[in-house]
């Protein structure tokens, strides 16, 4: 035993010693991504987009912050602190450029479900200047923040456990469908736990299953509490936001920086409450005392832990699902790459440091990601540059907003949210691709606001694996495995010579969600092996897949001999959505790459959806009824273009 012992601790000092400093400086550069970009800066150019897009960031991270704070049943200012915290964290280990951290609707609304639960509600608004607590604040306060901290706590430490067990690569479950309705579900439940401050109603804490229409049922019965006063500088807060924000939206290409109605609308009705005395002339509820500075780090409390483990999972699994689709989107807009794991150790540390900071759950969120895509922003430099503009909020402008009314922070978050609910709009994308994923995201969106976000994101996830394990044994085939290389022969040597840069493959597979990457990765060793691309770079031939999703660079076109593809269809089944995502940037790729790509044996289905679904902008045709249709279009094709040389001559 002691000989077995010792000849393991020799096995692991040997790899220990094995470990070299590059390999120390590439784990590093890897789990590090700021030590990648920040030394490759370029100063000249994209300091100046990035200055302008956090100074603009700021101003919603602020106004955010504050709305989703008391979203989370917590003093606003935590709000502030979890638009400062996190971010800084998420700019050194995470790879969205273009992503925004903070505060977030969902997981605030999570989090107010266990501090609603844990430390019930004894006033509803936060005018009390108690300096018995932290801070300034009031005992009841700090037990509140206390809980939402413990949950942002528990929650990062879930999304760390997830990227050391390499989750990551299990996000392929997370179809697009899925994703869309859960937010949009998420987002109804938003908007409807904002009616209560809209109206300016006095309304008791409403939650668990069917709690979305228990509320509308409380605000029916109680209808005559409507404050009116409230209603009306609710209403037309929400009419002048929404009348700004699509007049920025509309000439955001003519102006170089956007009206900050956010802001301007914050100062306006702040000052028109103090001057009228709103607070108590027409008890309009206002947010109250906002202390300066930030507090002294503290451990979030232990023993609430075990009390918000739902909450906590919920929050670790909406907001990183949220978050990984800005995250993937933004990199296929601007062409670099996202690590599903590091995004995990990104989002997780990000909640973890920060609850020791009294902050809320945080999240990415898709105004924020917006705004950085209209204002030009570069890098994670117009985030950082949006904490030290923050910084000075909490030190200097922090306490005038007492007088800002509550009413328009209800107004501020509904409007917010216009991105999420406008994905509604999907149904009919859906509708015309596959009726299948259709029924999912009403399914899930039915399920979310009838009972949470944790729980229609579970459910959309385990009914596509039911409906996919239900529909495969119907295919001829259960993967890409028995995809064959086809062999078509003339036997005039001249045909022979004109098709021999034609490839054929037979596609005897369903294309789903499941098989999508599989599918792309097969079909790329299929090209190069056969040589196709051998005369371009084959690292850039075709870029990564994931979730229907593109990430990484496409190099430049190669100028040869044009090659041909001919995907042999007749085996495919069946396909949702991904799948004809990955067929559509099959085809731009290989274009890029001079390569055609011909679709043989096609369903009527799939060509519409193909058609729906991307711009085929081909001169020539693009689906055929047989191989042998399309080998002779080929054919004739190219014996048009040799004459067409030879007159020329």
């Amino acid at each position: 035993m002691m000989t077995g012992a010792k000849r393991k601790r020799s096995t692991v000092w040997r790899k220990v010693q094995a470990v070299r400093l590059e390999d120390i400086k590439a784990w590093c550069m890897r789990r590090l991504p700021i030590l990648t970009w920040v030394p490759v800066y370029n100063w000249k150019e994209n300091l100046v987009p990035d200055t302008v897009s956090g100074m603009m960031l700021a101003i919603q991270q602020v106004t955010q912050g504050l709305a989703f704070a008391v979203l989370s049943s917590v003093h606003p200012v935590f709000g502030l602190y979890g638009s400062f915290f996190p971010v800084i964290i998420y700019a050194i280990f995470g790879m969205g450029r273009h992503v925004a951290t903070g505060t977030f609707a969902l997981t605030s609304l999570i989090s107010a479900n266990a501090v609603e639960r844990l430390v019930p509600s004894v006033r509803t608004n936060f005018t009390a200047n108690n300096n018995s607590g932290i801070l300034g604040l009031s005992e009841f306060e700090m037990q509140r923040i206390g809980v939402a901290a413990a949950v942002s706590f528990l929650g990062g430490i879930i999304q760390v456990v997830m990227f050391m067990l390499q989750l990551g690569s299990a996000t392929f479950l997370l179809t697009e469908p899925v994703i869309s309705a859960m937010t949009t579900g998420a987002a109804t439940h938003v908007v409807t736990s904002q009616v209560k401050y809209l109206l300016g109603m006095k309304m008791p804490y409403i939650s668990g299953p069917l709690a979305f229409f228990h509320i509308y049922a409380y605000v029916f019965e109680n209808i005559r509490s409507v404050q009116l006063e409230a209603l009306l500088l609710s209403l037309l807060s929400i009419v002048v936001l929404v009348l700004v924000k699509e007049l920025n939206e509309k000439f955001h290409r003519n102006i170089k920086v956007v009206l900050p109605i956010d802001l301007l609308l914050i100062i306006a009705t702040s000052i028109a409450c103090y001057y009228a005395d709103m607070e108590y002339i027409y008890g309009i509820e206002v947010v109250g005392n906002i202390p300066k500075g930030l507090p002294s780090p503290k451990a979030p409390s232990m023993s609430v832990l075990p009390e918000v483990v739902t909450e906590a999972f919920g929050v670790a699994l909406v907001g990183y699902v949220a978050s990984l689709a800005l995250a993937q989107g933004s990199a296929k807009k601007f062409k670099y790459t996202v690590d599903d794991n590091q995004e995990f150790l990104a989002h997780g540390l990000s909640n973890v440091i920060a609850s020791f900071f009294f902050c809320i759950p945080s999240a990415a969120a898709m105004g924020r990601t917006a705004l950085l895509y209209s204002t030009g922003a570069k890098t994670q430099v117009a985030c950082l540059i949006s904490c030290v503009l923050i910084l000075v909020v909490i030190y200097t402008i922090g306490p005038l907003l007492y007088w800002l009314p509550m009413c328009v922070l209800a107004s501020i978050i509904v409007v917010g949210l216009k991105g999420m609910l406008m994905q509604f709009r999907d149904l009919k994308k859906y509708w015309n691709v596959d009726k299948i994923d259709w029924s999912i995201w009403v399914s899930t969106y039915v399920f979310t606001i009838c009972f949470a976000a944790n729980v229609g994101l579970l459910y959309g996830v385990v009914c596509t694996i039911a409906i996919v394990i239900f529909r495969f044994p119907r295919a001829k085939t259960l993967n890409l495995k028995n995809m064959k290389e086809v062999e078509y022969k003339y036997k005039v040597e001249d045909n022979c010579e004109s098709l021999k840069q034609v490839k054929i493959v037979s596609v005897n597979s369903p294309l789903v969600f499941l098989n999508a990457r599989k599918f792309h990765a097969d079909l790329l060793k299929i090209i190069q092996k056969d040589g196709m691309s051998s005369q371009c770079e084959q690292n850039t031939l075709l870029c990564s897949f994931s979730n229907g999703s593109c990430h990484g660079e496409l190099g430049q076109p190669c100028h040869s001999e044009r090659h041909v593809l001919i995907l042999d269809c007749s085996g495919l089944n069946f396909f949702d959505y991904t799948g004809v995502s990955v067929l559509l940037q099959i085809y731009v790729d290989c274009k890029n790459r001079y390569i055609d790509v011909l679709l043989a044996h096609c369903k009527g289905s799939l060509i519409k959806a193909m058609q729906y679904g991307g711009n085929l902008d081909s001169e020539n045709p693009v689906f055929f009824e047989s191989i042998s249709s399309a080998i002779d279009a080929i054919r004739i094709h190219r014996n048009y273009s040799k004459f067409s040389e030879q007159s020329e001559l």
